[in-house]
């Protein structure tokens, strides 16, 4: 099947050159660009794309609230381009249900790659990456090893990420996938090590990110790392 990818991007050349890295595969169709924010969920509503590659820092309506807007009326998976500084805008993304993060440095084929997983639902994009955003949100929430940094709020709300873990009622298998999750496994990494097929293992992704009420796989792992999980 075809991705249908929408580039939401405020510059015009990084737009182009997101354009030609993915045209060149027969996979992978660009449906449409967004200069701004409210372009890109105006965009994403009329195209309905796939994935949306969505830059942060953007005029008029940011990213972090497109990609809240665009993942909360289920119009695509999001994902994030980014310089990865880590700073509250990354954090803000990630808490507005972006499906993955990449590297604006990445090269053609890493995004083509990147694409494909979050098209077929699988979020951790670069699991270096994912496990530094895990070990920030695990350094900076409350009762970790650091401060709590403005704005980054628990998944699990109020800080009862435990709680939250405890009362969805996951089976052992499901608290296993979450534990790799937090860990920043793919799929496959996953499924070899519970001795599982990769469709089992989405299998029980899907069923717990929708006991724990999280919109991505990242989300999940975050908050299992707040619960002390892995």
């Amino acid at each position: 099947m075809t991705i249908r990818v929408l580039i939401a991007d405020d510059h015009a050349a990084i737009r182009a050159g997101l354009g030609l890295m993915l045209g060149g595969d027969p996979d992978v169709d660009v449906v449409g660009e967004a200069a701004d924010g409210e372009a890109a969920v105006r965009n994403a509503r009329a195209l309905r794309p796939d994935v949306v590659l969505m830059d942060i820092r953007m005029p008029r309506m940011d990213g972090i609230e497109a990609t809240r807007t665009i993942v909360g009326e289920g119009l695509a998976d999001v994902l994030v381009l980014t310089t990865f500084d880590l700073d509250e805008y990354v954090f803000g993304a990630l808490r507005a249900g972006a499906a993955g993060f990449l590297l604006k440095s990445t090269s053609a084929a890493a995004l083509l790659d990147a694409v494909r997983r979050v098209a077929a639902g699988e979020g951790v994009v670069a699991p270096e990456v994912t496990r530094t955003l895990l070990d920030a949100f695990a350094t900076s929430r409350p009762g970790g090893s650091g401060s709590p940094e403005q704005g980054h709020t628990p998944v699990g709300g109020d800080g009862g990420a435990a709680d939250v873990v405890r009362r969805a009622g996951l089976t052992a298998r499901e608290l296993e996938v979450l534990e790799a999750l937090a860990r920043g496994l793919s799929n496959g990494q996953i499924s070899a090590g519970l001795h599982i097929t990769e469709a089992t293992t989405k299998t029980h992704v899907s069923h717990l990110l929708a006991k724990l009420g999280c919109s991505s796989r990242v989300q999940a792992a975050i908050l299992a790392r707040e619960a002390g999980i892995a």
